[in-house]
C-alpha cells in the first residue's frame, strides 16, 4: 500500500526508493508485520465433517446461560442444535473461528458451518431452530433495531452473574 501526494509536493523522511509517476510520488509505503496465522475456519472445520447442525457456544459457569442451554433442549425436539461451552477448547477453537477471542466468554455464540452470529443476532438464529412458535418470535423480533436488541443483551449479559448466579463448575450437556 502507498501513501500518494499530488505533485510530488512532500517528502517525509522515507528510506527506500522513491518512485514518481504522473504527478504523484511515492512517499511511503506500508506493510503489514509478518507473523505466523492460522485459518481457523480450516483448523476448525473437522467440527462439521460429520454433523452439519450448528453449535452454540455459552458460559458453562452462568445459571442463566446453562437454564438456557436447558430451555433450547427442551424446544429442539428434533434435536437441531450442538452445545459446547465456551471455556473449553472446543470452544475456545470456535471462538477463534468466529473471529473472537478465545477467552470472551461475554456472549452466546451460535456457530454455524459458514458463519457465526452472536449476541441478540445468535439468540434469534437459535429460536429459527427450535420449535414452534420460537421461529415465528425470531421472525418479529428482527425488526427490532439491533442496536437496541444488543443494548438489552449486553445488560443483561453484564449482570448475569449477580441477577442468576454462577457455578463452581461447567454442566456440559450431551449432543
Amino acid at each position: 500500500m502507498a501513501l500518494l501526494v499530488p505533485g510530488g509536493c512532500a517528502r517525509l523522511g522515507v528510506s527506500g526508493p522513491v518512485h514518481v509517476s504522473r504527478r504523484r510520488t511515492v512517499i511511503a509505503t506500508l506493510s503489514r508485520p509478518k507473523r505466523e496465522t492460522e485459518d481457523w475456519v480450516d483448523a476448525s472445520s473437522s467440527f462439521f465433517q460429520n454433523d452439519s447442525r450448528p453449535i452454540m457456544l455459552y458460559d458453562g459457569v452462568c445459571n442463566l446461560c446453562n437454564g438456557g442451554v436447558k430451555f433450547v433442549r427442551d424446544n429442539d425436539r428434533n434435536r437441531r442444535i450442538r452445545y459446547e461451552a465456551l471455556q473449553s477448547e472446543a470452544g475456545k477453537k470456535l471462538l477463534r473461528r468466529s473471529g473472537r477471542d478465545p477467552d470472551d466468554i461475554s456472549s452466546v455464540v451460535l456457530v454455524e458451518k459458514d458463519r457465526s452470529h452472536i449476541k441478540s443476532d445468535a439468540v434469534l438464529k437459535i429460536m429459527e431452530y427450535i420449535d414452534l412458535p420460537f421461529p415465528q418470535l425470531a421472525f418479529f423480533l428482527q425488526f427490532v433495531p439491533q442496536f437496541i436488541r444488543d443494548f438489552t443483551y449486553d445488560n443483561i449479559a453484564i449482570n448475569r452473574y449477580t441477577m442468576f448466579g454462577r457455578s463452581d463448575s461447567c454442566e456440559l450437556y450431551d449432543n
